[in-house]
């Protein structure tokens, strides 16, 4: 059997954003401004805690450490998405 890998999409992290930590944004918005850091649409390092551990629960594997810690969402899809990819 093989596990199908998908990437995380900038609307799936504001899906996260919103359900793990309250924080709505428009997924538009976050795709704009991807560089700009999470506190700027107000999700602080516990909100970005939960959403790595949701993905690590739904795809069944842990991500890299620096996941907790990236600043910017550009820098969380970058790291998760190539963790996924790689299986690292």
């Amino acid at each position: 059997m093989t596990t199908q890998v998908t990437q995380v999409t900038v609307e799936e992290l504001a899906t996260l954003m919103k359900k793990g930590a309250g924080v709505t944004v428009d997924p538009r918005d976050l795709a704009s401004r991807a560089d700009a850091p999470f506190a700027e649409f107000g999700l602080d390092s516990l909100g970005l805690l939960g959403i790595v551990g949701e993905l690590e629960n739904r795809h069944g594997q842990a991500l890299p450490t620096d996941a907790e810690r990236c600043k910017s969402p550009r820098a969380f899809l970058d790291l998760v998405n190539g963790a996924l990819t790689t299986g690292a």
